[in-house]
């Protein structure tokens, strides 16, 4: 085949909300597949093979057949560029360690220019994505060489470096699955769920609850000593010193053996265990003094395992076991080779935060260094053969032991947490059995840290892993609480913003404070913040991440649904006053009114099991999304012989309708009120439509008739005249 096959990207927008495609954030890129409309996959020699041998994780692509392999069918029968740049973008991502499985990819009005969208969890690394299964795609149409694993690391380091950590990710996942949202306030790991004033905060394993005051005190280990031995907590015997004279001295009054640590150190580092001789005593001192902003700990080595213990709340939620490393000698090896041969090839050990172990590097590294010296040992050295040599003897904590924990153990962790003061809490502990009481084995609590790592817990070397995450949402959220707020959300064209304005003051009078984003600006309690348009995703963003806010109202343009994605995930009611084309939606390719269908209905597509949507009877288009609706529907128009409107009523349902020069609101056979629009100031009573939504949005929001009447009274249209 001579003529020039090529797959251009034209376009790409980053929806980081709810949209056409689908819930969550995509990536929607606009690609001509130009000449490669006449060529599907079935008519490109070689190309299944080559695609295929590189991405064999395509077979778990189930595609329209549903099923295992249901893609590589597709593929084998026939399937277009575009559809197959989807499908690539997702397993780029997936092989880059950002696991993602949505996607879609959809002709236009032009011929070869499709609409490809796929998920991803990070915008950078899904653009790069794109570009990435673009040129590999290529690659396998034209049979050229392609270098995917380099790619594939710049990827990987993009994800490490660019989406949340595996501990944050647990505990968004966690709130995740108890339909609780969450906004990334940060390129790092500081994650708000909830919203505005439901909201809670974590930073990794610190939350708002964490106090600065215990975050101090952990950091300063003689303290926390101190502490923890007042309130009777076991823990070992020591001293505070400030030079290798002094070190020698606490040893010697102690009695040996010993263990040195910085006073202000964490995860480990900078600590020397059980040293029975003064040049080894006063070398660990100048190791842990590089460790540490100023003095040194001397205390009684206790024998035993260490153990890491992570206390969420009031009690132990799991606990991980610590186990040496050591290398055997084979009389021809270096300890640096043996370590990298017998260690580092373990596949739990790594540098990314995904590893349960941390790989031995032994370059710069003064506790192995001691370690080695202490028994006449360097990193060149080489062991006889089967001599076992040490080489750490903590920080290996991994292997989890929840199940085996006695109630003392738990009892003495939980308590040195609450002393401190921490929330969440990992405490070291050493002792030689955790199934047995801990003072039947002289164990002790060696260490409080904040911010503890949750990787052992969720990923162990050995053993089950734990639902931390999971247990941190229950010690921030009460269980029957979701963290979220009453949210309005208002589409369609019939003067959208002013009826927003409408619903966020019916919902203002009701006592709450509220926000508003729309067209005619960003308001707080009636207070105009920003005069210019704000119906938008991010000043909607603002609205949601203000601790203040108690309820929210947004208008969502098509423009905005199809551009930007909305800004909230779900929402309590959603109004949507018509689905009607127009002329600035030709930018999208949306050319008819059924296509503004497919937008429009986004709206209804978000309310809760437990919401309500507020839906135009006048309207036959926005008739038919009362079944797409998975809560309660009020139908509102002004004539009440509406064929839609009547059948809901007569099926016992809510409606809104005019009779009479007055707005009823019914549920089935029974008038729950009547307000006359002779009470309305005129350009109200002049927009009954308007009027008859708002009342429909504050009602399914349980909002009292009689302070609703009272809103639509005192409601100024000007937003300068707003009341404060």
């Amino acid at each position: 085949m001579t003529a020039k096959k090529n797959i251009e990207i034209l376009r790409v927008t980053y929806l980081r909300g709810p949209n056409i495609w689908t819930y969550r954030p995509v990536i929607e890129a606009w690609v001509d597949i130009g000449e490669l409309e006449d060529f599907p996959s079935n008519t490109l020699p070689g190309f299944y093979e080559r695609i295929t041998a590189w991405l064999p994780g395509l077979i778990e692509h189930h595609c329209s057949p549903g099923v295992r392999g249901g893609f590589l069918e597709r593929l084998r029968e026939g399937t277009w560029a575009a559809h197959i740049l989807e499908h690539v973008s997702l397993e780029i991502q997936n092989l880059a360690g950002m696991q993602t499985g949505f996607g879609k990819a959809r002709q236009t009005s032009q011929r070869g220019i499709y609409k490809v969208a796929f998920r991803t969890r990070q915008e950078q690394v899904g653009r790069q994505a794109l570009v990435v299964a673009r040129d590999l795609v290529m690659a396998a149409i034209n049979d050229t060489v392609y270098d995917l694993d380099a790619q594939l690391t710049t990827l990987r380091d993009q994800v490490d470096s660019l989406c949340l950590g595996p501990s944050t990710s647990n505990i968004v996942d966690a709130a995740t699955d108890r339909r609780i949202p969450s906004i990334r306030l940060t390129e790092g790991n500081l994650v708000q769920l909830g919203y505005g004033h439901a909201q809670r905060r974590i930073w990794t394993a610190e939350t708002d609850q964490t106090s600065a005051i215990a975050e101090e005190i952990a950091s300063d280990k003689d303290l926390t000593k101190s502490l923890l031995k007042s309130c009777g907590v076991p823990v070992p015997e020591g001293a505070l010193v400030n030079s290798p004279e002094a070190a020698w001295e606490a040893a010697q009054d102690i009695g040996m053996p010993v263990a040195i640590k910085p006073y202000d150190g964490n995860h480990g580092r900078g600590v020397s265990l059980e040293l029975m001789d003064e040049t080894s005593v006063v070398a660990a001192f100048h190791v842990a003094k590089q460790q540490s902003g100023g003095s040194v700990i001397v205390e009684k080595f206790i024998p035993g395992n260490e153990h890491r213990l992570l206390v969420v709340g009031k009690q132990v939620v799991a606990a991980a076991r610590g186990e040496s490393a050591w290398v055997v000698g084979d009389g021809v090896s270096s300890v640096t080779t043996l370590v990298d041969q017998q260690l580092n090839t373990d596949p739990r050990r790594g540098t990314g935060e995904d590893a349960p172990l941390n790989l031995i590097d032994l370059r710069d590294n003064p506790e192995v260094a001691l370690e080695l010296e202490r028994v006449g040992l360097t990193a060149q050295s080489v062991p006889a053969k089967d001599r076992r040599v040490l080489i750490q003897r903590n920080g290996n904590v991994a292997c989890d032991v929840t199940d085996q924990m006695h109630p003392s153990v738990a009892a003495i962790a939980a308590l040195a947490a609450r002393v401190v003061g921490l929330d969440i809490a990992g405490i070291d502990m050493v002792m030689e059995d955790i199934s047995k009481p801990i003072r039947s084995q002289q164990g002790a609590v060696i260490e409080v840290n904040a911010s503890p790592g949750l990787l052992a817990h969720i990923k162990p070397a050995e053993g089950h892993s734990r639902p931390v995450g999971k247990a941190i949402v229950a010690h921030l959220f009460a269980p029957e609480a979701d963290g979220r707020i009453p949210v309005v959300g208002i589409t369609g064209t019939q003067n959208t913003g002013r009826l927003a304005r409408l619903v966020a003051w019916l919902v203002h009078i009701s006592g709450k404070h509220v926000g508003l984003a729309c067209s005619e600006g960003l308001y707080l309690d009636g207070r105009q913040v920003l005069a210019t348009d704000c119906a938008h995703w991010e000043p909607s963003q603002r609205l949601l991440i203000n601790r203040s806010v108690q309820a929210a109202v947004f208008e969502n343009s098509s423009q905005m649904i199809l551009g930007e994605g909305m800004a909230y995930d779900k929402c309590a009611v959603g109004v949507v006053t018509d689905a009607k084309w127009t002329p600035s939606l030709k930018d999208f390719d949306i050319l008819d009114a059924e296509q503004t269908f497919k937008v429009a209905r986004t709206q209804v597509d978000v309310i809760l099991p437990t919401g309500t949507a507020v839906l135009n009877a006048s309207d036959p288009q926005v008739v038919e999304m009362a079944e797409l609706c998975d809560g309660k529907v009020i139908f509102y128009a002004i004539d009440a012989t509406q064929p839609a409107l009547a059948a809901h009523q007569a099926a016992g349902e809510r409606v809104v309708f005019l009779r009479n020069g007055e707005i009823v609101l019914a549920q089935g056979a029974e008038e729950i009120a009547l307000l006359p629009l002779s009470s309305l100031k005129p350009a109200k009573a002049a927009q009954p439509e308007l009027v008859m939504a708002a009342t429909a949005a504050a009602w399914a929001l349980n909002i009292p008739v009689e302070l609703i009447g009272a809103g639509l009274r005192t409601f100024d249209s000007s937003p300068k005249k707003t009341p404060y």
